[in-house]
């Protein structure tokens, strides 16, 4: 099985997007609206931001869980021991930023966003009738307005070989969201889990989208669209030496927005953070 781009200008590019996220909880895009000078321009600056001690000033606020998290206070994926190698920034357009590098990032954040409420029509254009009719309100309402969608911009630092044993950049996870909007990182290291218990690597051409299912959307559809297992593995060779900056943007719906009989976006929310001990 190979992960396929779809073309987004395509005239069936919806039906082919949506089928790739029900066969493999996985989509890739390439021609699409958001400008590949813009990411590489927010991976440059973010590059640099992350190799200053300027980023302690923005440590992250425990209550609001934006701004800074290094590496030590990193997550642990689900299930797992060993803390992931990296460190990241939790960007709402409510939270702490460094002036210099607000505005390009609210930028993205406001074309990502529109970009991903126009997919999330998509799916419910392409939900069959039993699923569609679990769905409380339209999948694009759902994040209409909402101060919950995370914009996190990840960086994953050289390996130098005294990483703990086992250790990877991001352990074996599900997303907890409806969609993750992910632009080609720099670097590749990316893959998802098949139906059939084999890794499978995403395409990581500059310029490709990423976009995978989160738990929240396989909440709503009642199980028709499945999150998928995906992870980041360590480089090898001479690539060890490169670090990884990565910009997952994470679509979560309004607080009260019901997504299914057992949860609100809320009680889902909170359900998943104690599982994994943020909260």
């Amino acid at each position: 099985m190979k992960l396929e781009a779809v073309d987004y200008n395509a005239p069936d590019a919806a039906e082919r997007f949506v089928e790739s996220l029900r066969n493999t909880g996985f989509g890739v895009l390439k021609n699409h609206p958001i400008q590949q000078q813009l990411v590489q321009s927010i991976y440059d600056n973010w590059h640099g931001f992350f190799n200053t001690e300027e980023k302690e000033a923005f440590r992250f606020n425990v209550e609001t869980q934006d701004g800074f998290f290094p590496a030590e206070v990193s997550e642990v994926a689900k299930g797992h021991t060993k803390k992931d190698i990296k460190e990241y920034f939790h960007y709402y357009p409510w939270g702490q930023c460094p002036d210099t590098l607000k505005a390009e990032l609210q930028r993205y954040y406001e074309e990502a966003n529109k970009l991903a409420s126009q997919l999330l029509g998509w799916v419910e254009a392409y939900s069959p009738d039993g699923v569609s009719e679990r769905y409380s309100q339209p999948l694009s309402s759902m994040i209409d307005g909402s101060e919950k969608t995370l914009l996190r911009v990840l960086h994953y630092p050289p390996l130098n070989g005294d990483e703990e044993l086992g250790a990877i950049r991001a352990g074996a996870h599900e997303d907890i969201n409806l969609l993750t909007v992910l632009p080609a990182a720099n670097e590749p290291g990316l893959q998802v889990l098949t139906k059939e218990g084999e890794w499978l690597d995403v395409p990581c051409d500059f310029g490709n989208l990423i976009i995978n299912i989160g738990d929240m959307l396989q909440e709503a559809s009642g199980g028709y669209f499945p999150s998928t297992t995906h992870r980041v593995i360590n480089p090898e060779g001479a690539d060890k030496t490169k670090a990884r900056i990565s910009l997952p943007l994470f679509l979560h719906p309004k607080p009260e927005v019901v997504l299914s009989e057992r949860h609100t976006a809320n009680s889902y929310l909170m359900e998943r953070l104690r599982e994994l001990g943020v909260i």
